[in-house]
């Protein structure tokens, strides 16, 4: 049986690709350093673990959650917007309970689009974007995110045939893979433009919580009249380390968070009771656990930044999310560089191009090993003497 033309016009998985890379050179015994990861290396906090052991042992929990995701987590998404960023979210109407917001970037275009309509995409920007404008059958345009912009989209450089096609918009700030953070004016002026040409707008906020040097990064929801024209995803993988547990959530507009919940009605029958319990815990619970994980990354940021330094590796420190942006020494391409990291230095980072167009001349590197390991990785690179 062949794969649907669907399936066959999905893109490549991208960090497929650099994980079987990475395996192959552990497979020959090789000691690598992965920076080219984006998954937290930390454990789920104590506390949030033992909510979902407490809430897995009631049997109501071993039940059906209802459709839309269970109260108490839709409160909590409430409450913790109210807390963190005085916004207010009515939990019955603006909250949209997800399997991990990477599925909700995916439904969205399904969910709000019609077959040949266009959405702006970042660039570089989130891989999986393109999951959804395959899966939506939609076209695309991109938002080229540079240097010179502070890696913001220049709004002012689309074209009027562009800005008047469009009709959904993603963003996302702190950035993947830039590291780059947007400020209440920069949020200001997106609803301003969305409004002018009625396009929509989805922010994903995974990396939310994480922002460096006493720097708290502002939601989207916090611009006036945001809720107007959208939406913002926020994951519980990066803030508490939940990766592997698979919950998000959704809050804003009340159409687009409509949309999103029927096609889940039809998708799923929500996620397991117990895991909602867990989640609303590490929202409503105390937040020391996020603090002092904030500060293991700016910590490791700075050591990393630092180590590149010395070498003549010369990068601007990341303002936000635990990825550093680093440019490509000259005479090297994205990925001729990645492979030679990989190969003669043992240390694996993700190529930019993967990220975009806009991604070539870059590389991506987690933050998401020990400070020692994150040393002897740019004294690996040093000793190539490319510096």
């Amino acid at each position: 049986m062949e794969l649907s033309k669907k399936l066959q016009q999905l893109p490549p998985q991208f960090f497929a690709s650099l994980v079987q890379k990475v395996g192959a050179a552990v497979a020959q015994g090789r000691d690598v350093i992965n920076l080219g990861q984006g998954n937290p290396d930390q454990p789920t906090p104590p506390h949030i673990v033992k909510a979902l052991q407490d809430a897995a042992e009631n049997p109501i929990t071993h039940k059906y959650s209802p459709f839309r995701g269970i109260s108490e987590l839709k409160e909590a998404a409430a409450n913790y917007y109210k807390r963190e960023y005085n916004v207010d979210i009515d939990p019955s109407t603006e909250v949209a309970i997800l399997f991990g917001t990477k599925s909700g970037l995916v439904e969205l275009p399904l969910a709000v689009l019609n077959p040949g309509d266009l959405m702006l995409l970042p660039d570089p920007g989130y891989p999986d974007y393109l999951s959804g404008v395959v899966m939506a059958d939609v076209q695309y345009e991109t938002l080229p995110l540079v240097a010179e912009n502070n890696f913001l989209p220049d709004y002012s450089k689309l074209s009027e045939e562009i800005k008047k096609r469009a009709k959904l918009m993603y963003m996302n700030y702190p950035n993947n893979p830039t590291g780059a953070t947007a400020d209440l004016e920069f949020f200001n002026e997106t609803v301003a433009f969305a409004k002018e040409n009625n396009i929509a707008v989805s922010h994903d906020f995974a990396y939310g919580a994480i922002g460096f040097n006493g720097q708290k990064p502002v939601s989207f929801l916090q611009a006036e009249g945001a809720k107007d024209v959208g939406i913002e995803m926020y994951t519980m993988s990066k803030t508490y380390n939940m990766a592997g547990w698979r919950v998000g959530f959704a809050v804003g507009n009340t159409q687009m968070i409509e949309a999103l919940n029927l096609i889940q009605d039809h998708m799923f029958v929500s996620l397991f009771p117990a895991v909602q319990h867990a989640a609303a815990a590490a929202l409503n619970e105390n937040q020391v656990c996020v603090d002092a994980l904030v500060d293991r990354y700016e910590n490791r940021r700075n050591v990393f930044i630092n180590a590149c330094n010395r070498i003549g590796w010369h990068a601007e420190a990341p303002k936000g999310s635990f990825f550093a942006w680093l440019p490509v020494p000259a005479g090297y391409t994205s990925q001729s560089f990645t492979d030679k990291l990989l190969e003669e230095a043992d240390v694996a980072v993700a190529s930019g191009n993967g990220f975009g167009e806009y991604g070539e001349g870059y590389i991506r590197v987690g933050l998401l090993v020990d400070e020692e390991r994150l040393e002897e990785a740019v004294e690996r690179i040093g000793k190539l003497g490319i510096f």
